[in-house]
């Protein structure tokens, strides 16, 4: 148990430096939020149901313009990458009960997936710090949309203060730790210059998908020639 609680631990400290971006995008997402019409408990319950950043600010988008099969079936399509996600830290949990994979599925997030899975390929990862880091960003993530909901009006905008890049330079700084050999840094830049590229061809958040399944076909390919 002693060692359960550290590792629950060390995930939730984790995600610590990652807190002032988060922050600032749930306290955004609750002032946009309010401003749609969502009452302060709605834009909470979202948050924690939900637990997609990136679909809740689309759907924001589309609330009061787009029908309700419209709103769904875009933020599906932006939260396709949580297959690919989950498809590459799946290995490390294949010996789990179905109901701990559910729960550790349920509130799992680009961040606390990126922590997770360095901390399993450094070979310091288990589900309980997996656990500790999606607790430790939803945490974060939902008392800071409830309280960009509540107070937002009188809250400055924190992209003003550059608290939006804490987000891509903290990704930029995990990925280094999966840059262990020349395969690696090749499938890496491969896919951020496809993501590129896919940004200005295709509408929405697409990009993002097709940048993954393309970027993991390269590292398959490569690996096979190795």
């Amino acid at each position: 148990m002693a060692a359960g609680r550290i590792e629950f631990r060390a995930g939730l400290v984790a995600t610590m430096p990652l807190a002032p971006g988060i922050a600032a995008f749930g306290l955004l997402y609750g002032v946009m939020a309010r401003r749609v019409g969502l009452s302060s408990s709605e834009t909470l319950a979202m948050s924690i149901l939900v637990h997609a950043g990136s679909s809740q600010f689309v759907a924001l988008g589309m609330w009061n313009t787009s029908g309700a099969w419209a709103l769904i079936l875009t933020t599906l399509v932006v939260n396709l990458r949580h297959l690919l996600m989950g498809a590459s830290i799946a290995p490390y949990l294949r010996d789990l009960s179905a109901r701990w994979k559910a729960l550790l599925a349920l509130w799992m997030s680009d961040e606390s997936y990126a922590l997770a899975i360095s901390a399993f390929e450094q070979g310091r990862g288990s589900p309980l710090h997996f656990l500790g880091c999606n607790l430790g960003v939803g945490g974060i993530w939902w008392v800071s949309s409830w309280l960009g909901a509540t107070i937002g009006a009188s809250l400055p905008d924190p992209t003003l203060y550059g608290l939006d890049l804490v987000f891509p330079l903290a990704f930029l700084g995990l990925l280094q730790a999966f840059l262990k050999n020349r395969r690696y840094v090749v499938v890496a830049l491969v896919s951020g210059l496809i993501a590129l590229l896919a940004a200005r061809l295709l509408p929405g958040m697409w990009y993002v998908m097709v940048a993954g399944v393309l970027g993991s076909c390269v590292g398959v390919v490569l690996e096979s020639k190795q």
